[in-house]
């Protein structure tokens, strides 16, 4: 049996519902896309790591960065996701600059605890999420430029979505998401997400976040052009899944204080995986989210 890789390693252990997605693609593009989930994860758990001083944190992200444009000036890296992702990056094509941003999105994590407005919020969406979509659209293939711009509005919706359903968690961890200037609008402080105090406030601000979010998914499904979606059947899956996730959210009254964060049971997701390979087979038109 042939022994598994680093980042078939790091994708198994994971629990994500990225990771989840992969389960629809052909071989070689599935392959290719744990070697790129690999290198998502671990730059992001090199920021998360509480236990290191930042400044030890920022050191390796920049040592990732520097074997990354090693292997575009088509060199070699020691790092052994890297290698792995290597081939991947040379022949799909993947730039530099997009792998760079999301090293920049996580490097945010290390210096800002708390967002103001929407503008700042929407900057680490697209670092952190929006990119991860447009270097999976290098693998999955595409052929019309409005396609780059379903990739940034999706990768937002699902984004927000964490957000949304991590309040609680992300808090524990000092960090608020929640952009202030607006929840400030509806008379929610600081302190009560600090305290995670669950307030009409909080659920009216939490519904108005739920309306931008919505407007996420339905940009998504409005520009994506037909002819390129048959190749973004995993990227769907990934709609289709955290818009159920929403759904649950919002049945919930937004209350994601007195309870675990949401999360779709074994079942549901089969159901997903499911329906949305279905969907693809019949050639069915159907909104996968955003209605």
């Amino acid at each position: 049996m042939q022994a598994q890789s680093s980042s078939q390693e790091i994708t198994k252990k994971s629990a994500s519902n990225l990771a989840l997605a992969f389960i629809l693609l052909p071989k070689e593009k599935r392959d290719a896309m744990v070697s790129l989930y690999a290198f998502c994860r671990m730059v992001d758990d090199i920021a998360d790591e509480e236990t290191s001083p930042v400044e030890t944190r920022r050191a390796e992200l920049n040592r990732w960065r520097e074997g990354l444009r090693k292997i575009c000036d088509g060199g070699a890296s020691d790092i052994p996701v890297l290698e792995e992702f290597a081939p991947v990056i040379r022949q799909y094509g993947i730039p530099y600059e997009l792998m760079n941003e999301l090293i920049l999105g996580v490097e945010m994590d290390l210096d800002k605890a708390e967002y103001r407005t929407w503008e700042e919020l929407d900057l680490y969406c697209y670092r952190v999420a929006s990119v991860v979509g447009l270097m999976s659209l290098k693998i999955f293939g595409y052929t019309r430029p409005e396609t780059e711009e379903y990739a940034l509005a999706l990768g937002r919706a699902l984004q927000y979505t964490n957000i949304l359903r991590d309040v609680k968690t992300d808090r524990e961890k000092g960090r608020i998401y929640l952009p202030s200037e607006e929840f400030q609008k509806f008379g929610v402080t600081r302190q009560d997400i600090l305290d995670c105090r669950y307030t009409e406030n909080y659920r009216r601000f939490a519904g108005h976040y739920k309306e931008r979010t919505v407007g996420y998914y339905q940009k998504a499904l409005r520009v994506l052009p037909p002819e390129d979606r048959p190749n973004m059947i995993a990227a769907e899956l990934m709609g289709a899944v955290y818009w159920q996730l929403l759904q649950k959210l919002i049945r919930s009254d937004y209350n994601v204080f007195a309870h675990k964060p949401v999360r779709l049971s074994k079942g549901e997701k089969i159901c997903r995986i499911l329906l949305t390979w279905l969907k693809f087979k019949l050639g069915s038109k159907s909104p996968n989210y955003g209605v």
